[in-house]
């Protein structure tokens, strides 16, 4: 596996609460951070809201998937898959992430 530049910051963001996402991370071991946004603003000011989910139980919840921002908070990379149980692989995010240092 490749390895990325120090300097680089791994973290994910859900709608559920501080609690869920706390318990999630100790059963994963899970050490970066898992931000919390309930209401669901931050999900939706980056386009990540999952639409589809409108007035059902997981209403809020974002499409699944990775964006890479550079130092200034600039979205430099967006990488989806269908469904929500797929990721990328380490390797597809250290080389995306590569591509625009």
């Amino acid at each position: 596996m490749e390895k990325i530049e120090k300097d680089t910051q791994v973290i994910a963001i859900s709608y559920d609460s501080v609690e869920v996402l706390s318990k999630f991370a100790d059963k994963h071991k899970i050490t970066f951070p898992l931000l919390s946004d309930p209401d669901s603003k931050t999900i939706t000011a980056y386009g990540l809201l999952n639409k589809e989910a409108k007035d059902t139980k997981v209403e809020g919840i974002p499409y699944p998937g990775t964006m890479l921002l550079d130092k200034e908070s600039v979205i430099r990379a967006k990488l989806f898959v269908e469904g929500y149980k797929e990721r990328h692989s380490t390797d597809e995010l250290i080389k995306a992430a590569k591509s625009f240092k």
